[in-house]
């Protein structure tokens, strides 16, 4: 089958977009690929499309539990037959998926990092029959990048397993250094690079200065009708936010990592639908959603940095029609930002300080603790060892970063079964207790080996089955449970705290001194261009924050403010008239190459010609082709 009936097949789409046909066929071709495609670019048909295309199977590395769950169903419904093994597993439950992954028709593999590195990974690699290692978010490979995650760093080991096997690197978001970095890191000789323009057509980006927020917020969402995300830096202001927003009468509902992921899964949903307008949220919102129709995002806070924005921002107008990104700020917020780093690094003492107050809340013996997760209440600890909230959650990135735990609050553990009574008393039980009887049928036969050991089990599925509610299954196993007829663990999607190595004397902890002052000052210099971007009230915005990922082509998108605002001081109505009518009047016939176009127009600059294309083609009342052919639109 060719990659354009696999395309078709699978994904409905009859074309690919600008660029991924040159990826995919570079990845056949068995070589190393870097593809740095802006949000909603489309790189997962970038791995996708190949390893249907050939034997075997693809090994999808991702940071992002959720995104892999979420890609895996995806595929699923196409009838592809795809896995994943993520945190919370049970070894005998990974066992088993690396077992039918490598015995079956699997496609596609998702793992995490981490995963690479255990023995019972590496004891079934040779089974797997890859044809293709695709890494997504490839940024966090890099320690001079925004989103630094140091088993990402290991990824390349896998390489000595594979020698023949190609390895695409995908991101959305890297500057030149983190680009670098990831060929390096990933052992990349003589790589295809593929770099999709930085530019959005149809993005309009703005910022403005604001001391009442949610006045403009308001202001902004009266103005652009359609769907919306309302980004904020904390927890507190997306509830405050979004109330607000009710009370005059937008839809609106909030989400952080904070709520559970039945809460989340909720409003997600709603959203999608389009039954609430307007998401506020923290940046825990957002990585892996396709929702094309957004019309605008409003950060209600400067992010420290212009991956983060560019990012967050790049969720608006993935339709291609007119979109609206627009940042809000004050000058005591910009200086708060240039005071992070400090806070954001602290003192290898402060670590320390805060390494064991963690080891004494969580109650770990010296010398254990390594490759266990543990529930981890940050409130409770705040509360209990009177340490400051910011000092903490700074000293356990660092912590993350230097290899020794990592702390997620978006951390998904299924419930989990299984029997312990023998099987003579299981059926005196049954013919005693035969309100339960359904259900112990139902486990022993939806759940292979449970009898033998704890499974994951699932009460959606129980209670379809049994025509029950999810609650009533739910209060059946924890009465099972309280009989000792089974060991019910219920699903976990409370913050996880898991160690990486055993603990040490808090003396004893190191972090590699050189490497930690270097990522301090990528940190500042970050800050530092996105301090620029929001005071910058001259340069092209799409052009500034291009550059910043080195993509130095992009013309002036004249649809930002900045662009607006210098098309309103350098060209007077009369002189733009003159301009907008002659390119109509050439244009009536039939199309003309922007350069021929411009030589039509006596006594005019380069830069105001292409002020009043870039003004009509933003109004969509022009286009211009891939072959620099402009055209009247009807």
């Amino acid at each position: 089958m060719n990659l354009h009936a696999i395309l078709s097949r699978y994904w409905g789409y009859a074309s690919f977009r600008p660029m991924q046909e040159d990826i995919i066929m570079a990845v056949l071709e068995g070589k190393d690929t870097l593809a740095l495609l802006p949000t909603g670019g489309g790189k997962s048909i970038c791995f996708q499309v190949p390893a249907m295309a050939k034997e075997g199977l693809c090994l999808v590395i991702s940071p992002l539990i959720a995104l892999m769950r979420d890609q895996v169903e995806n595929l699923r419904k196409k009838g592809i037959t795809a896995f994943a093994i993520y945190s919370g597993m049970t070894r005998k439950e990974v066992m088993n998926t690396l077992r039918v992954a490598g015995n079956s028709n699997c496609k596609f593999l998702y793992v995490s990092p981490e995963r690479l590195e255990t023995s019972l990974f590496k004891e079934y690699l040779p089974s797997l029959n890859i044809n293709l290692v695709a890494v997504d978010e490839a940024h966090c490979i890099s320690q001079w990048g925004y989103d630094f995650r140091p088993p990402y760093t290991r990824i390349a080991a896998l390489r000595d397993e594979l020698p023949d096997v190609p390895v695409l690197a995908l991101t959305a978001s890297a500057t030149p250094l983190v680009q670098e970095d990831i060929c390096d890191k990933l052992r990349f000789s003589s790589p295809a690079i593929f770099r999709q323009s930085f530019e959005r057509p149809n993005l309009s980006y703005s910022v403005f200065e604001s001391d009442a927020r949610i006045n403009k917020i308001v202001e902004i969402l009266q103005k652009v009708n359609g769907s919306s995300i309302v980004y904020c830096k904390s927890r507190r202001r997306t509830k405050e936010i979004s109330d607000l927003l009710n009370m005059h009468s937008i839809r609106a509902d909030f989400y952080h990592a904070g709520l559970n992921q039945e809460e989340r899964n909720k409003k997600q949903e709603s959203w999608i639908k389009n039954n609430i307008r307007t998401i506020v949220c923290t940046n825990a919102f957002g990585m892996g959603i396709d929702k094309p129709d957004v019309r605008v995002v409003i950060h209600a806070d400067v992010p420290d940095c212009p991956e983060s924005y560019y990012q967050e921002a790049g969720r608006a107008g993935r339709d291609g029609k007119r979109s609206y990104a627009v940042l809000l700020y004050d000058d005591r917020e910009l200086y708060e930002l240039q005071q992070l780093p400090d806070a954001r690094f602290p003192s290898l003492q402060d670590i320390r300080t805060v390494y064991q107050a963690l080891m004494n809340y969580l109650q770990i013996p010296s010398g254990s603790g390594e490759e266990v997760y543990y529930n981890f209440d940050l409130n409770d600890f705040l509360k209990k060892f009177q340490l400051d909230s910011q000092l903490v959650i700074h000293a356990i990135r660092a912590l993350a970063q230097e290899g020794w735990l990592s702390f997620n609050e978006q951390v998904f553990l299924p419930s989990r079964a299984g029997f312990i009574t023998g099987k003579s008393w299981l059926y005196e039980f049954e013919n005693s207790n035969p309100a339960l009887e359904p259900l112990i049928k139902a486990l022993l036969r939806t759940y292979e080996g449970i009898f033998d050991q704890q499974v994951s089990i699932h009460e959606k599925t129980l209670s379809y089955l049994l025509k029950k509610t999810e609650p009533e299954i739910v209060a059946q196993l924890k009465q099972l449970h309280v009989y000792n007829i089974i060991e019910y663990v219920p699903v976990k999607d409370t913050p996880q705290l898991y160690l990486m190595r055993n603990r040490v004397k808090a003396e004893h902890l190191q972090i590699k001194t050189a490497d930690y002052e270097k990522r301090k000052q990528q940190y500042i210099e970050r800050i530092t261009a996105q301090v620029q971007y929001t005071r910058n009230t001259t340069d092209c915005r799409s052009q500034y924050l291009a550059a910043y990922f080195g993509d130095n082509n992009t013309r002036p998108c004249g649809i930002c403010d900045n662009c607006r605002r210098q098309v309103n001081q350098e060209l007077n109505a009369d002189e733009f008239e003159r301009i907008h009518q002659h390119i109509i009047q050439t244009l009536n016939t039939q199309p003309v190459r922007s350069d021929e176009l411009q030589q039509h127009i006596k006594n005019i600059s380069k830069e105001k010609f292409w002020k009043v294309i870039n003004f009509l083609q933003a109004e969509n009342k022009v286009q211009i082709d891939e072959k620099g052919f402009v055209r009247v639109v009807k």
